[in-house]
């Protein structure tokens, strides 16, 4: 039996008393049923924050609070204030306000409060209808939300991990300046050739991959060996699934030498090679790298990788110069050297 101070038998009593009133025999169903739902102990009487007692009805508004666990993350938990209008569910909707600050070890932003304030007044959230309880559907709604703002904060966390991995193995720190990315020094144990400065542009990530585009100019194929063994010394870059995809176009004399490799990433690098004849781009190497995330992206990581390579291949000026040339296409973003 609980204490009188126990929440179970505080709420117990709010319902209690509901019950007794024809106008709001409705909403203590909906709290019984809240209460089969989610647990007796998920559901408390709100409390003023000024004195710590309870609030259960100011014969305008009816507030409880509830606890619940996100869906996929049983350990992580939220607190949602339901606020019932005395025209509920008559002519007018509950309300619904997020309490936690914190969901995981993730402070809970603006535009989260926001949206669960939104729930059903807007027309993204959950459809209301005069007369109808609807707590339930809005709590599932509000979960769901949550639950999804967390998914997304974990994948960033997990994606920044590899971004700060992959900016950090052995390289001394990478920087920028007004005019542009700043050259790194080669690690210690290979050497690149003379004048070679090697271009990254930031990551594009898909459900967990992470693809990076680098590209230098190359006056002469011997070079080509060197500028891989380089990419391939840097820790990070070999514990890829496909670490050095690449395709590169060089003419000496009138000669043009080119060729490519997919890396283990099957015809990966013939679309590089493609992509450089396409934009008729001459001295010049494109390495793209994939980190495999676990999901499978399907063709969807054929257009990652390209748009890698065109990234990398803006940021080292060549589009610049095929568009002088009238063959080019328009900046994406800037790159950084390495």
């Amino acid at each position: 039996m609980g204490t009188p101070n126990d929440p179970g038998t505080e709420i117990q009593e709010v319902i209690g008393n509901l019950m007794t009133d024809p106008s709001t025999e409705q909403v203590a169903s909906e709290m019984m049923v809240l209460q089969s739902i989610y647990g007796d102990d998920s559901i408390q009487p709100w409390k003023s924050p000024a004195n710590g007692k309870p609030v259960n009805g100011d014969s305008a508004t009816i507030r409880y609070v509830l606890s619940l666990n996100l869906l996929a993350h049983e350990d992580i938990s939220i607190r949602v204030l339901v606020s019932i209008p005395c025209s509920y569910p008559a002519s007018s909707p509950p309300q619904l306000q997020l309490l936690s600050r914190y969901i995981g070890a993730f402070g809970v932003d603006s535009s989260l409060f926001g949206s669960v304030l939104r729930t059903f007044i807007s027309t993204s959230a959950v459809q209301w209808s005069p007369g109808t309880v609807c707590v339930f559907d809005g709590l599932q709604n509000v979960l769901e939300r949550c639950e999804n703002w967390y998914q997304e904060r974990l994948h960033k966390d997990k994606t920044d991990e590899v971004v700060r991995a992959d900016a950090l193995p052995m390289d001394p720190p990478l920087g920028e300046s007004e005019e542009g990315p700043v050259p790194v020094e080669a690690p210690g144990n290979t050497v690149l050739p003379e004048g070679i400065q090697i271009i990254a542009v930031e990551p594009i990530v898909d459900r967990k991959s992470v693809f990076v585009g680098r590209a230098c100019r190359i006056s002469h194929p011997s070079q080509v060996p060197p500028i891989l063994d380089h990419l391939m010394s840097d820790r990070q870059i070999a514990r890829a699934a496909h670490p050095i995809i690449h395709a590169w176009r060089c003419k000496v004399g009138n000669v043009l030498h080119q060729d490519n490799d997919d890396d283990g990433e099957n015809a990966a690098g013939n679309r590089l090679a493609h992509l450089l004849s396409i934009l008729e781009i001459d001295g010049v190497l494109v390495v793209v790298t994939r980190w495999f995330g676990g999901v499978h992206l399907g063709p969807d990581r054929f257009k990652h990788i390209n748009h890698a390579a065109r990234n990398a291949l803006e940021a080292a000026g060549f589009l610049d110069q095929s568009e002088d040339s009238g063959k080019g296409g328009k900046a994406l973003q800037k790159g950084r050297k390495r």
